[in-house]
């Protein structure tokens, strides 16, 4: 039996999942959206890179059936970056490919998403709209998986 989380940890828990969130959305926006968003975005604050990008290989991991035994699928190239405001906050992003510009981006729109003088305005503008982008291409995608889904049935012969 696990004991209740205070009260604190739960509002940790959920810090967490946010930036889960915004950090996930700002890695699968298409690069060219990303860049147009940054040159957009007003009164940029002040940054510096806290680790410049760099760009290598993961291992991606995969189950059989999703539940089965994990093994190595394969490497995937990825870019790392870190920027720090001015402010002190300090940005990460992980981005799948080369790009170095989009992880620069994408770690400069979390660290802006951290500072309490630039989140609402990053929220707003950035990372609902990216959001609601990717869930409607995720429904439609979803649509067109399902107009081609056989279903399969075995008819049982009747004895006589």
């Amino acid at each position: 039996m696990t004991a209740p989380s205070s009260p604190d940890t739960q509002a940790e828990n959920a810090e967490v999942i946010a930036r889960q969130r915004v950090m996930r959305v700002l890695a699968q926006a298409p690069d060219q959206q990303l860049e147009e968003l940054y040159e957009k975005f007003a009164d940029k604050p002040d940054w510096t890179f806290a680790r410049k990008p760099e760009t290598g290989l993961v291992m991606t991991r995969g189950r059989i059936g999703g539940g089965g035994a994990p093994f190595n699928l394969g490497e995937m190239t990825v870019t790392r970056a870190a920027i720090q405001l001015k402010s002190g906050e300090v940005g990460h992003a992980y981005c799948q490919g080369r790009n170095q510009r989009k992880a620069a981006i994408a770690a400069f729109f979390d660290a802006a998403w951290l500072s309490e003088a630039h989140k609402q305005s990053v929220e707003a503008n950035i990372i609902a709209p990216l959001e609601q982008e990717q869930l409607t291409a995720k429904k439609d995608k979803l649509k067109k998986a399902a107009a081609t889904k056989v279903d399969f049935f075995t008819m049982v012969r009747g004895d006589g």
